[in-house]
C-alpha cells in the first residue's frame, strides 16, 4: 500500500455529523425526536410525490400520539426553487411552528434547510450562497431521507435552484446540518428503478470527491471507501431487486458514509458542473453527476493519481504500478460500464446541452465553492472542455 496510506493523517481536521438513527423501522421514532426536541407545532415539508406515499400517513400518525400538531408544506420541485423556500418560511411563520420535519429526498431536505435558515435569520435564501453566511442557527431539523443518495440528512450542504439565474446554489454551513436523522431502508422500496440508479450514482460521486478532494482526512478517507465498497456490491441488486431490503440497506448506509464523508471533505468539479447543468436545464442531479463522473476523472486523475489508484483497489480493478494512463483507462472503464449497466448512460447532447450553452454553464460552474477542494484547480476553459467531452 502506498505510504500516504499507511501513515496517520495528522493534519488538523474537524468533523461534524448529526444524531443518525440508522436501521429498519427507525422512522416510527419521529414522534418521540419531535416532542425531545421541544416540538409543539412542526412543519412538515415534503413534496407532492411523497405526499401520496404511505409515509407521510404513517408519520402524521406519530405526531398526533406525541400531542404534536403539524401543518404540511409540499410546494417542493425535484430541483428546488429559490421561491419555493420562501414560500415554506411564510407557511413556516404565518403558522408560529417552532421545528421542522423533512420526509423526502434530497430536494425536500434542501428545501426544509432554507426553510429553516429563513425562519431564523429572515431575508432571501439567495443571501446566504456560499460558505459560512448563516448567522443564526435554524430551528430543529428532524429528517426521514426517502432516497439513498443524496445525504442530505447529515451533510453541511444544502442546495436551492435560483430559478432567476438559472443555477443552483450551493449553500455551505455548520447550521445547516439536521438536528435528528432517521434512516430508515425500508422507506428505499418506494423507488423506482431510474430514481435509484440516479441517487445511487450522486452517493458514489459524493465518495469519489471526498477522497481525492484536498480536504480529505483520515475519518472522510475511512468513510468514502467503506461508501465505494458497499455501492459497488448492492447497487445494481437494489435497482434490479427493489424490495430486496439487504441490498437496499447497504446502499443507504453507503449514502450515510458518502455523506459523511463529502460534508467534511467537501466535494468537487463534479458537482460544480452538475450544479450548474441541473439549474440551467433542471435535469435530475444524480444522472448530471453519473454523466460527468467518468470525465472529471479523466482532468483530475494525474493530480490525485495515488487516490484515483486506492479507488481502483478498493473495487478490485486491474491496476499497474505507477502507469497512471492503465490506471486511469480501468477506472473510467468501469464508471462508464456501470453508468450503462444501470441505465445511466447518456450523454449531454441526449439531455438537451448543445454547444452554444457551453460557455453559459462554464461560466456558472466556475462560480461554485466546490471547486475549492478539487484536487486540481480548474479554470473556466477547463470545464468548457470537460462538458465538450461529455457531449
Amino acid at each position: 500500500m502506498n505510504k500516504e496510506f499507511d501513515d496517520i493523517q495528522l493534519e488538523i481536521r474537524k468533523f461534524v455529523a448529526p444524531e443518525y438513527i440508522f436501521g429498519l423501522d427507525s422512522r416510527v421514532y419521529v414522534g418521540l425526536y419531535c416532542q425531545k426536541l421541544g416540538g409543539r407545532k412542526v412543519l412538515l415539508v415534503t413534496d407532492n410525490i411523497i405526499l401520496k406515499s404511505p409515509w407521510i400517513l404513517e408519520a402524521e400518525g406519530k405526531l398526533k400520539e406525541a400531542k404534536i400538531d403539524y401543518v404540511i408544506f409540499s410546494n417542493v420541485s425535484p430541483n428546488p426553487r429559490n421561491y419555493e423556500v420562501m414560500e415554506g418560511a411564510q407557511m413556516y411563520s404565518q403558522n408560529k411552528c417552532n421545528m421542522i420535519l423533512a420526509i423526502g429526498g434530497g430536494s425536500v431536505i434542501d428545501c426544509a434547510k432554507g426553510i429553516g435558515i429563513i425562519a431564523n435569520n429572515g431575508g432571501d435564501i439567495r443571501d446566504f450562497e456560499g460558505v459560512d453566511k448563516i448567522y443564526k442557527p435554524m430551528p430543529p431539523l428532524v429528517c426521514i431521507p426517502t432516497t439513498g443518495g443524496t445525504s442530505a440528512d447529515v451533510s453541511q450542504f444544502a442546495i436551492i435552484n435560483n430559478y432567476e439565474e438559472k443555477y443552483k446554489m450551493a449553500i455551505i454551513s455548520k447550521a445547516t446540518v439536521p438536528d435528528v436523522a432517521l434512516i430508515d431502508p425500508y422507506v428505499l422500496t418506494s423507488m423506482n428503478k431510474h430514481l435509484t440508479a440516479c441517487t445511487g450514482i450522486d452517493a458514489l460521486s459524493h465518495a469519489f470527491e471526498a477522497f481525492v478532494s484536498n480536504a480529505n482526512s483520515a475519518f472522510t478517507d475511512l468513510y468514502a471507501l467503506e461508501a465505494i465498497r458497499l455501492l459497488d456490491k448492492n447497487l445494481l441488486s437494489s435497482v434490479q431487486e427493489p424490495n430486496n431490503l439487504q441490498a437496499r440497506g447497504k446502499v443507504m448506509l453507503a449514502s450515510l458514509y458518502a455523506g459523511l464523508a463529502f460534508s467534511n471533505a467537501s466535494l468537487g468539479c463534479i458537482h460544480s458542473m452538475a450544479h450548474s447543468l441541473g439549474g440551467y436545464l433542471d435535469l435530475p442531479h444524480g444522472e448530471c453527476n453519473a454523466i460527468l463522473l467518468p470525465y472529471v476523472v479523466n482532468y483530475n486523475f494525474d493530480a490525485a493519481s495515488d487516490r484515483y489508484k486506492k479507488i481502483a483497489e478498493t473495487l478490485q480493478l486491474p491496476t499497474v504500478g505507477s502507469n497512471n494512463q492503465e490506471n486511469k483507462k480501468s477506472l473510467m472503464n468501469y464508471l462508464f460500464q456501470m453508468n450503462k449497466t444501470l441505465g445511466v448512460d447518456k450523454t449531454l447532447q441526449q439531455k438537451g446541452v448543445t454547444l452554444d450553452i457551453i460557455s453559459v454553464l462554464s461560466g456558472k460552474a466556475i462560480q461554485d465553492p466546490c471547486n475549492a477542494t478539487n484536487p486540481r484547480p480548474p479554470v473556466k476553459k477547463d470545464l468548457e472542455v470537460i462538458y465538450k467531452e461529455a457531449l
